[in-house]
């Protein structure tokens, strides 16, 4: 995950500085979608471990409604 973030940063820091190739962009738009899916599957495990404690101290879990 840090070396696909490192590669997209250093992207997007050349596209200001000097711009990017046609090949460059298309790479950074496939790794911002790489970060992306990896980002929504890690959140959605976070979600589905997550558990609500009601003042009874029962414990509940999250309800997830999958949403895409």
């Amino acid at each position: 995950m840090e070396k696909l973030l490192g590669r997209i940063n250093e992207l997007a820091n050349k596209k200001k500085v000097q711009g990017l190739t046609s090949e460059e962009q298309e790479e950074q738009d496939n790794l911002r979608q790489e970060y992306l899916k990896i980002f929504k599957n890690n959140f959605k495990n976070q979600l589905e471990n997550t558990k609500i404690q009601t003042p009874d101290g029962k414990l509940h879990p999250l309800k997830y409604s999958g949403a895409k």
